[in-house]
């Protein structure tokens, strides 16, 4: 794995892992009974978006480490996805 494909690979997974964090725990205004005229009940009161930011980069991080350990070694390779045998065989030196 190259250096520009490990962060392509660190900032997806980034996103998707932010994505999924963004609703955990939001307290919205309808919750907390105070909602400013003009907006949805459901807008955020407390979002905790730099706490939500910190957790996120952290288990990207992890998660990086463990795909890109997989990549580099080569333990899953995209051979083990042919399950219809589509793939040409592998030319081995002798």
């Amino acid at each position: 794995m190259g250096i520009t494909s490990g962060i392509v690979l660190y900032a997806v997974l980034w996103f998707l892992t932010f994505l999924i964090a963004i609703p955990i725990r939001l307290e919205t205004q309808g919750d907390m009974g105070d909602v400013v005229p003009g907006t949805h009940a459901s807008s955020p009161e407390n979002h905790h978006l730099k706490k939500k930011a910190i957790i996120t980069t952290i288990v990207a991080g992890v998660l990086w480490a463990i795909i890109a350990t997989i990549i580099i070694t080569g333990t899953i390779t995209v051979r083990d996805f042919d399950w219809r045998g589509l793939m040409p065989p592998v030319n081995t030196p002798d």
